[in-house]
């Protein structure tokens, strides 16, 4: 088992690479260890943009800390993922320690500690991401400077498409990346300009320089990174690690969930799960970073078209919950606006997202899952007085909690709750 200092025991962490393979020592471990410690409910966290190994543990320490203490009678384990991606250090998480969470207050630039994250996530890639903090300090004048920017972009995603997950695959490279940088810079500016007033509306609301949008541009090229990495990882890594997990150690009922871009990690693991593996009992997504038509049986404005996962509910022996907040500006303003200038009207089954404009462009989780008959809409309070169905889809609003935390993300990381830590265990049927 890893990591002494972990709040829970028994523990165990899987490391995959961005190829979906796993640690093989660690899985087997894990295999080994299971069954011999007694565990009868293994909760599987997959973190979503931490720039190191040590901030991923520091989210599970902290999220996974009251569930002894809530289920006290339950023979509980703990996995906690880790996967190659990456948190801007502009975005503060509340209630971590400041090692792990900066003030809202950054340089327009690249600091350091987000250069190095970014070396790590693209190592091959350093004389760039050095290019590219270089002109953000600058800000050369005119379009030709943001085109160049824009140009050195593109170059830094080129290479990362990934074999295995099939809506990455038919999507290609979104437009917000091929096209006008100053035009998709413009936009980010304006609509981060709107995102500071309304947390501070004192302060005013002026036109912004393009420039300033050109570090959000930055940032979507590496949460596009992280989307397909997330994808990848949990098609060709969880899901057969999950098949291993059930041959042996057949009573042990697996819960999985999963922040931001790792609920989409643990989504995309159901499609990688073996044919007549039935060892998920429950799937909870916190602040999904991904389409709220996902699991669409139609797409409302193409109805010959269907969500990604389609029926991946299907997979577990339970429900599928998804926590969401209309507080998350990460999910409520950019994920929905560099969904729109990708400008991707091609695809919707292998697709995430449709291209019209409209709600298509929505994240699961800032208003959770849309377009699946029959799926339960509940606030938190109600989900936690009166439980959860014990099947499909759910969405919860968990805005009474999820409220916390600056531009440019917002509540996006505001996770770190009692209350959902109530609502996994509510899932999983659990004590």
């Amino acid at each position: 088992m890893a990591d002494p200092g972990m709040s829970v025991t028994p523990y165990w962490e899987l490391t995959f690479d961005a190829d979906g393979d796993v640690d093989g020592p660690e899985r087997d471990r894990l295999l080994a260890q299971v069954g011999e410690r007694g565990v009868r409910d293994l909760i599987v966290f997959a973190h979503g943009w931490n720039d190191d190994r040590s901030s991923a543990t520091a989210l599970y320490r902290h999220f996974f800390a009251p569930f002894p203490g809530l289920a006290p009678h339950a023979r509980l384990g703990y996995v906690g993922v880790i996967w190659p991606s990456m948190r801007f250090s502009d975005e503060p998480i509340p209630d971590f320690p400041k090692s792990t969470a900066v003030a809202v207050a950054q340089p327009a630039g690249l600091d350091a500690n987000t250069r190095r994250a970014l070396v790590a996530v693209f190592p091959d890639r350093a004389a760039l991401i050095g290019q590219l903090a270089r002109m953000l300090d600058e800000r050369p004048d005119g379009a030709q400077g943001l085109a160049e920017f824009g140009r050195l972009v593109r170059q830094l995603i080129d290479g990362e498409r990934r074999p295995g997950v099939a809506d990455t695959e038919e999507e290609g490279e979104p437009r917000v990346f091929a096209e006008d940088a100053a035009t998709a810079c413009a936009e980010f500016a304006e609509a981060l300009a709107a995102v500071r007033s309304s947390a501070a509306p004192a302060e005013g609301f002026s036109i912004p320089n393009p420039w300033e949008g050109a570090k959000e541009l930055l940032r979507q090229a590496a949460y596009y990174t992280m989307k397909r990495r997330a994808g990848t990882v949990g098609e060709r890594g969880l899901g057969p690690a999950i098949g291993k997990l059930a041959g042996a150690a057949p009573g042990v009922r697996v819960h999985l969930m999963g922040h931001s871009f790792g609920g989409r990690l643990v989504s995309f693991a159901l499609r990688g799960l073996p044919d007549g593996v039935r060892a998920v009992k429950s799937v909870t997504l916190l602040q999904g970073a991904f389409s709220h038509y996902a699991f669409a049986e139609r797409v409302p404005q193409a109805p010959d078209r269907v969500g990604v996962l389609k029926d991946g509910q299907r997979r577990i022996d339970g429900p599928l919950v998804a926590c969401y907040s209309h507080f998350d500006t990460a999910l409520g303003t950019f994920y929905p606006l560099a969904s729109r200038l990708s400008g991707d009207d091609r695809s919707f089954a292998g697709s995430e997202i449709a291209g019209l404009l409209g709600p298509e462009w929505g994240a699961l989780g800032h208003d959770g899952v849309q377009a699946v008959p029959g799926a339960a809409r509940l606030d938190l309070a109600t989900a936690l007085a009166s439980g959860l169905p014990t099947t499909g889809c759910v969405s919860v609003d968990a805005a009474s909690v999820v409220r916390r935390g600056g531009p440019p993300a917002g509540a996006h990381s505001d996770i770190g709750h009692p209350e959902l830590a109530r609502v996994v265990l509510a899932a999983g049927r659990i004590g």
